[in-house]
């Protein structure tokens, strides 16, 4: 008798936590965490093209060496900065885009200031360097949109009812998101007058 009544209460078990949403919960979370694999894979990329740009850069006479030791110290800012797939908190995503978001300022600089020297205009290293650098932005700025939207998706599921009872129990907690980087609403000037 004490066997039937433990096997109703761990079937009822069952049944009420997969009526709650605890599976789908638990789906959508892993969905997140294997998305943000996605981004930082994209974002190492990026970081393992960068010491090959920078020698390629140093190369060229009088080239800006703060231009370079600014890229260099973003660098090894941005991939110190370690965040575990169970901690994707909105302040932790928010430390982690602040990093990557000086290492884009830094290569950005570089990379203007590459115009200045026509010799590496002309090396084919650092066009080939500069044009996987380009693809990889690309590839960031998809990974984090798939990100947003996975997460945007999981969120918006552990507030919906019965979820947002359950979610809180079960150490279900919102996700943050990538944000523009502040200033990025405003459109670049372009000066055609030099």
């Amino acid at each position: 008798m004490k066997r039937m009544i433990k096997l109703a209460f761990a079937a009822f078990i069952a049944v009420s936590l997969s009526s709650c949403g605890y599976n789908s919960m638990v789906d959508q979370r892993e969905a997140i965490e294997g998305q943000w694999a996605n981004v930082e894979n994209s974002y190492q990329r990026r970081a393992d093209l960068i010491p090959n740009l920078v020698a390629t850069v140093k190369g060229a006479a009088d080239f800006e060496q703060q231009t370079l030791t600014d890229v260099i110290e973003a660098r090894a800012k941005a991939t110190s900065i370690q965040v575990k797939a169970e901690d994707l908190s909105p302040e932790t995503i928010s430390k982690y885009q602040a990093a990557q978001s000086q290492l884009s300022g830094a290569l950005s600089r570089l990379l203007v200031s590459v115009e200045r020297y026509p010799e590496l205009k002309a090396n084919q290293n650092f066009l080939e360097l500069q044009a996987q650098l380009e693809g990889t932005e690309n590839r960031i700025s998809v990974e984090r949109k798939r990100f947003n939207d996975i997460t945007r998706d999981y969120n918006a599921y552990i507030k919906k009812f019965p979820q947002v009872i359950y979610s809180g129990w079960f150490g279900f907690e919102k996700k943050g998101y990538f944000e523009a980087d502040a200033g990025a609403e405003d459109a670049p000037e372009v000066d055609f007058s030099e």
